[in-house]
């Protein structure tokens, strides 16, 4: 291979050189570890040539080199929240990045922008949303965040934020403080609101905070509720939480992220009724909707305010042409100048695959919760603290933190299946989260038997 183009031929050639090999990576992941130890490849960190190499010399070096470490794309991946990503998502991001538009203006690519606001308009109406929410998609949970939090801080203290004040549980994500740091609030903006049982926001508490900061002088603007903490699964009461919001004029931003998607369910809508309350939505494709990493999406009920939040005073001449305003302009209403197309990610998927087989597979995964929660509750040498309310399941040892990171480590020695802790009710606590598509009851079974024999029994 000489020069950069590439023509029609070549681009089969190459292709059919990495279908080949992923194809067998995904033959393999049904019998693989959930880690993969040993050595890395050598050639890693040569650097690039003056002349070409070999495609199949590169490809199998790359396959090599996500051989080592955790494989959340396999079945027996338990650990943090995986999603599995679906070989479709995929398929769709290379034709993306082939045709290789711009897709930050509307104008400049109107049918690909389409279909994805076609998503996001679906998006919506499934979390009962109104006609006229608007939103993008991003890479992930952590850049909602943070262009829903300068849309709040915009719409509701304009250009100062002094004495600004924002709540959230003890059990929000870290992204939430990190957000608020890179929008310039002060570390004491963050205000932690108890929880009425160590996990879910009280709104009693809520509500008494924001009157306290209010007659002290502060400016409460927005309030983050949490749609399946990522410690341990649970919902806050999200209807309770936005009725205090709307009884002091606090912003309500529900993070959904993961998880949001268990919305397809009924048992899912239930556990997440109030949602359609929200002044904004974060989700994670990634997790609940089982899409590669770097897939999130932000809904706002007001779109007008991100582009408020997100402009300046220099509208860039540059671009005068193509902005006709008939089409979104998600340069307005994000962080990103420059961004990929990253609608079709979601697109392909969903109607290739269609809506009843994410749910199957969502309601699978709390069936599976369900059981697993019953099956540890039954170890004599394990403290479970609380039935799933989602699909990640908390246990831990009776003897304490040291036997819990004991108990961990005999668990992840086979290599066979990998689960990550946390700190609940002041406790090390492990997790067992039941998530990617291509975990099935037989792997959860063989997880229970590790962890049984992991415990002595």
């Amino acid at each position: 291979m000489t020069g950069l183009e590439l023509d029609g031929q070549q681009v089969g050639a190459l292709l059919s050189r990495v279908a080949h090999r992923l194809g067998g990576f995904v033959d393999d992941l049904a019998a693989a570890p959930a880690l993969g130890t040993g050595p890395l490849p050598a050639g890693l960190d040569d650097p690039p040539p003056q002349t070409p190499r070999s495609a199949d010399e590169l490809l199998d070096l790359v396959m090599a080199a996500a051989a080592v470490g955790g494989n959340p794309a396999g079945p027996r991946f338990f650990g943090y929240i995986p999603g599995g990503g679906l070989v479709s998502s995929a398929v769709a991001e290379t034709v993306a990045r082939t045709v290789n538009r711009y897709t930050a203006i509307g104008d400049l690519a109107p049918g690909l922008v389409s279909i994805e606001e076609s998503v996001l308009r679906w998006l919506a109406e499934l979390f009962g949303l109104p006609a006229g929410t608007g939103g993008l998609t991003t890479t992930g949970g952590s850049q909602a965040m943070l262009s829903m939090l300068v849309a709040a801080r915009e719409a509701h203290l304009g250009d100062d934020s002094t004495g600004a004040r924002l709540y959230l549980s003890d059990q929000a994500h870290h992204c939430v403080r990190k957000a608020a740091r890179i929008a310039g609030l002060p570390r004491d903006a963050v205000r932690p609101v108890a929880t009425s049982d160590g996990r879910r926001l009280d709104p009693e508490a809520l509500a008494a905070a924001v009157v306290e900061d209010r007659s002290g002088g502060r400016r409460p603007f927005l309030v983050v509720a949490n749609a399946g903490t990522t410690n341990s699964g649970v919902v806050d009461p999200l209807g309770a939480v936005a009725d205090v919001a709307a009884e002091h004029r606090l912003w309500t931003h529900v993070d959904a992220c993961y998880g949001g998607f268990f919305q397809l369910t009924s048992r899912g809508r239930a556990r997440l009724r109030g949602i359609e309350r929200a002044d904004s939505v974060s989700l994670d494709p990634h997790k609940s909707l089982f899409l590669p990493y770097g897939t999130g999406v932000l809904l706002v009920r007001e779109p007008a305010t991100l582009v408020a939040g997100h402009t300046d005073a220099d509208p860039g001449d540059y671009l005068q042409d193509l902005r006709s305003g008939q089409l979104p302009d998600y340069a307005s209403m994000g962080t990103e100048l420059t961004r990929e197309w990253r609608g079709l990610r979601l697109w392909l998927p969903l109607h290739l695959h269609g809506i009843d087989a994410f749910r199957a597979a969502l309601d699978e995964k709390l069936d599976l919760a369900a059981d697993a929660h019953d099956v540890l509750s039954r170890i004599a040498a394990l403290e479970v603290p609380e039935q799933p309310e989602l699909s990640t399941v908390v246990f831990r040892h009776r003897d304490g933190d040291d036997a819990s990171q004991a108990l961990l480590a005999r668990i992840h020695e086979s290599g066979r299946v990998w689960l990550s802790s946390t700190r609940l009710d002041g406790r090390l606590t492990l997790r067992l989260s039941i998530l990617a598509f291509r975990t099935h009851r037989e792997h959860v079974d063989e997880a229970l038997e590790l962890i049984a024999g992991a415990a002595g029994c």
